[in-house]
């Protein structure tokens, strides 16, 4: 099995060594590419007309000057051009849920999506921040991803991906929530104005809004969360609405 992973917090991310840890335990054929910084919120932003600089650090991994979803980008293109492309992309263990909107915002999902436009399996992974990590959380998060992958009949359509998210400790039961609302941006703060000229900065955090059933109400009862995601949300129109254009 060949596995690409990446994530949107860079190269040198804890969750990104986790994952590695964990996907090492099911195939020696990994292979990473990972922002050179960190990128969060860099949603599905690619780097177009303008150089990418990959960075080759060992074998089979690289870091990327660009986005997190120009890391499948250019996988696909050059990594993967004239060889067997990933079975199965991973992206992740993003510092933080993944969770309401962040389905748009989020690098970690971007990663996944990237990978379903790619016709490939993929999977986004997220945590809690401040998980309480173990020694055993790589053994037991080989064994969870190691299960989906043996059961992507029963999840994998084309356009599609799974957005995962762990709670402060692992192994949990999984349960699958609503999607939630709990906004992010919901302010912005002046720190310097001119006459012609105002700087905001939007800090990060957000409210940690839940209603029951959600991922948050979820995530706090210590349970993992799984949705399946498709990018192709299409919501055909009334056919009265266009006769009355």
């Amino acid at each position: 099995m060949r596995v690409l992973i990446a994530n949107d917090d860079g190269i040198g991310a804890p969750g990104l060594a986790l994952l590695a840890a964990a996907v090492d335990r099911l195939t020696d054929d990994v292979w990473t590419v990972a922002p050179d910084a960190k990128r969060t919120a860099a949603g599905h932003s690619l780097t177009v007309a303008r150089p990418l600089r990959m960075h080759r650090l060992g074998p089979q991994r690289y870091s990327c000057s660009g986005t997190p979803a120009d890391c499948v980008v250019a996988a696909m293109t050059w990594l993967f051009r004239d060889a067997d492309a990933p079975d199965l992309v991973i992206s992740g263990v993003n510092d933080g849920p993944n969770v309401a909107e962040d389905i748009a915002y989020s690098g970690t999902l971007a990663i996944a999506r990237e990978a379903s436009f790619w016709g490939l399996p993929a999977i986004g992974l997220s945590r809690v921040k401040n998980a309480d990590v173990q020694e055993t959380d790589a053994g037991r998060l080989a064994d969870l991803i190691e299960s989906l992958w043996e059961r992507r009949r029963d999840w994998y359509v084309e356009g599609s991906w799974l957005s995962l998210n762990l709670p402060q400790r692992i192994p949990a039961a999984v349960r699958q929530p609503r999607i939630g609302r709990d906004k992010i941006a919901r302010e912005s703060r002046v720190v310097s104005r001119t006459d012609n000229m105002t700087e905001l900065v939007v800090p990060r955090g957000r409210a940690h809004a839940s209603v029951a059933g959600d991922e948050n109400s979820l995530l706090a009862q210590g349970f993992i969360t799984l949705s399946r995601l498709r990018w192709s949300m299409e919501q055909r129109l009334d056919d009265t609405l266009l006769e009355r254009l």
